[in-house]
């Protein structure tokens, strides 16, 4: 099994690409399902999670292939199949956003549930209650939702949970009602910049969807959608990840293509910390003061402090002057990371769904396990800064989100390898 060897204390230097965003790649590319026309989809990054996605359209009809220069083409070729197995949904959760597309072009779709994951049991009770609103019905048989319709009609609903709007939720609920008789409005919808990509890529088929970014969507249906041309947005959680790089490093670096406009919330707490992030030519540029200091963020929902950046900060706090407290709205058991930053030497005290860090002078080096993607990133940014070597097994969490971490970060100065098979 594969891991990382990281030797720490190298300052980062120099420019890092921004590759296409896996939450938007995923639902753009379930929603190829709706699509009459050949779909050309660019800057979809090449990652383990993108390929299972494949794998599962290919075992619905839907054929890809991959240019020399990145780009995806993508068609339906055969409709029969509407079973997402619980082989392929095990290894991605996100393989659920195939549930609307079928539902709205093939009129029925039997999907594995889910199950929970490392950070926590993500229910889908949202998703199925938009395409009850819509007209469909649904049951669970032997592990697998079972949900139909002979004819989805437009509703209004609400689609808050307990936790905030659902992302995937929303998307599947617009995917459906795209090709639904009459108006959809979705109140309390997801706001994220993957929500509004999804949106906009199934606009240029030719849907009539508006309101994408703000809590309130609305999607008059149309017959059929065509194919298109369409760029993924950057992934602002990579982004933000090698902000966090740069930061615990006391570097300077350029994140070519990152969206600023991505990471409010994120990096107005970055600069409190001491993180000096500004817009430069070709995306955002990082640097940091010697001083660290402490903060208090509490993840939420988009606009919101991400939850899919809360293992990195905690990271990069660990070394702040003084106590800060960090407290996950999202997920409340996203806190794996905790145990093995204290391996580390890190002073962490988790309460409920609330961490309290204490600010120590130095992390050292030591064997740590990933339990997940980002928990994965957390500890790689405590390598880079720990003193003397870690290592950080189980890589092949990290390989679901970032694509080629270790060869991006060891350009601009750091001591890091990929050992194993």
């Amino acid at each position: 099994m594969e891991h990382f060897e990281i030797s720490g204390g190298n300052r980062l230097k120099g420019k890092i690409d921004i590759g296409g965003a896996k939450n938007a790649a995923l639902p753009i590319l379930a929603a190829c399902i709706l699509c009459e026309d050949e779909v050309l989809l660019k800057n979809v990054p090449d990652l383990t999670d993108v390929r299972s996605m494949l794998t599962l359209l290919n075992r619905l009809g839907v054929q890809s292939e991959r240019d020399d220069d990145g780009t995806l083409h993508i068609r339906v070729v055969d409709e029969m199949n509407c079973h997402a197995e619980y082989e392929l949904v095990s290894k991605m959760r996100a393989s659920v956003c195939v549930m609307g597309p079928l539902l709205a072009k093939r009129k029925r779709a039997q999907v594995a549930m889910p199950g929970g994951c490392a950070i926590g049991y993500r229910p889908v009770n949202l998703h199925l209650r938009g395409f009850e609103a819509l007209g469909a019905e649904y049951e669970l048989s032997g592990g697998d939702m079972m949900i139909r319709a002979k004819k989805l009609k437009g509703a209004e609903m609400f689609l808050g949970g307990a936790f905030g709007p659902s992302v995937t939720g929303t998307a599947n609920v617009i995917t459906a009602a795209v090709l639904a008789e009459g108006r959809t409005v979705i109140e309390s919808a997801a706001c994220e910049p993957e929500v509004t990509d999804l949106a906009d890529f199934l606009n240029a088929c030719g849907a009539r969807i508006n309101g994408q970014g703000t809590p309130r969507i609305t999607i008059d249906g149309v017959a059929s959608l065509k194919g298109c041309t369409h760029e993924i947005i950057p992934d602002r959680v990579e982004t933000g990840t090698y902000m966090i790089a740069s930061a615990i490093t006391n570097g300077e670096l350029e994140l070519v293509g990152g969206r600023l406009e991505h990471l409010i919330a994120a990096v107005d707490s970055l600069r409190r910390i001491g993180v000096i992030v500004e817009r430069s030519e070709k995306g955002i540029s990082v640097s940091s003061a010697r001083r660290l200091e402490p903060v208090e963020i509490t993840t939420q929902p988009y606009p919101g402090f991400p939850t899919d950046l809360q293992a990195q900060t905690m990271a990069l706090l660990c070394l702040a002057d003084g106590n800060s407290v960090v407290t996950e709205k999202i997920y409340t058991d996203r806190f794996h990371h905790v145990a093995e930053l204290k391996r580390m030497g890190a002073n962490i005290r988790r309460e409920g769904g609330t961490a309290i860090i204490h600010g120590v002078k130095k992390l050292i080096g030591a064997p740590v396990m990933a339990s997940d993607l980002r928990a994965s990133a957390a500890l790689i940014l405590a390598g880079l800064i720990a003193k003397g070597q870690t290592r950080v097994s189980r890589a092949y969490h990290i390989d679901r989100g970032y694509l080629n971490i270790e060869e991006k970060l060891a350009a601009v100065g750091a001591d890091i390898r990929r050992v194993g098979e």
